[in-house]
């Protein structure tokens, strides 16, 4: 009988980065582990990604059932800003879930209780969270400056070494196909015209042309009938609704042009510079509602908007000038 159902415990981890661990976290969680507890993770997913939005908490949220509890060894494993636990916690409290720190301050108390203290204390700890994330941005940027003036070399290491990479550009230069290159030295096709791109190998290809060099069937993008219709923006995406499409939205060519974006510092935050045709920012913009649930959310979606649309008055204005 369904009223016979054992609570279940679920455990939940996350890391932000490729080159971190849940190592601490499951320490944390150990006897839970050892009991044979079901285990959802996240890795390599920045905590600026929602919870609501990340697969593995997805999958935990699809899995669990009323009375079941979330295990996480500290909060900012599961949220760091305030816009984060104000869209989470309702959910937990519709569905009958309970949330709990291993570790810490925090042990013992459930965080997804509909008591006003604890909606207090939780929003309270959110912000902290929030700032100390926006300090560690803030910590690496100058460390990064530090690095640079020292003429240290910044960034990750090269995916193809000196050799390789002129061997690349030959190679392109000789008749190669980008996706042939990329089978050949192992790495992505996005490696390959990054390479050729520094070096000045190819000329700014067509969007068309960039879509069918990925395998993708040019005709998904709708709309574009002419460039006079349809001209190709330039525009900086805020990373919070990058991250939101990224995730929520299934249009091909939405997904594609944020791959191929290039990511832009901006204060404590950052951007996603975007060049594509101008119905595909339209897209971007129409695909990003679930946003409005939130003050920053609704915030980063006018923002977008008004960078599309100022973007297209550019370029039509400059278009219509003798």
């Amino acid at each position: 009988m369904t009223g016979d159902r054992k609570p279940v415990d679920r455990v939940y981890l996350r890391h932000s980065t490729d080159k971190q661990t849940d190592i601490r976290q499951r320490h944390a969680l150990a006897p839970l582990l050892a009991a044979g507890a079901p285990v959802y993770e996240d890795p390599a997913t920045s905590s600026r990604v929602l919870s609501l939005e990340r697969p593995g908490f997805k999958q935990l949220l699809d899995e669990a059932a009323v009375g079941d509890t979330i295990r996480i060894a500290d909060a900012a494993r599961l949220f760091r800003s305030v816009a984060d636990i104000i869209a989470l916690r309702p959910v937990l409290i519709r569905r009958g879930l309970h949330l709990r720190v291993e570790s810490g301050l925090l042990s013992g108390i459930d965080l997804a209780s509909d008591d006003p203290g604890t909606k207090m204390m939780v929003s309270v700890l959110a912000a902290v969270l929030e700032f100390q994330r926006d300090m560690i941005s803030e910590n690496t940027r100058e460390g990064v400056a530090a690095a640079a003036a020292a003429g240290k070399t910044l960034g990750r290491p090269a995916a193809l070494d000196e050799d390789q990479t002129a061997g690349v550009i030959g190679a392109y230069r000789d008749g190669a196909a980008v996706k042939a290159l990329a089978r050949e030295y192992g790495v992505s096709p996005k490696t390959i015209r990054r390479i050729l791109d520094e070096a000045g190998a190819r000329e700014v290809p067509a969007v068309e042309e960039v879509l069918a060099d990925e395998g993708v069937d040019p005709s998904s993008l709708a709309g574009i009938s002419g460039a006079a219709a349809n001209p190709i923006l330039v525009v900086d995406v805020p990373g919070l609704v990058a991250e939101h499409l990224q995730t929520a939205s299934e249009d091909v060519a939405i997904r594609y042009s944020l791959a191929d974006g290039q990511s832009v510092r901006r204060g404590q935050g950052y951007s996603v510079r975007v060049t594509a045709p101008a119905d595909v920012h339209r897209a971007m913009v129409d695909a990003s509602t679930g946003l409005m649930g939130s003050p920053a959310g609704r915030k980063a979606r006018r923002i977008h908007t008004e960078r599309v649309t100022t973007a297209y008055d550019r370029v039509t204005a400059a278009r219509t000038q003798p």
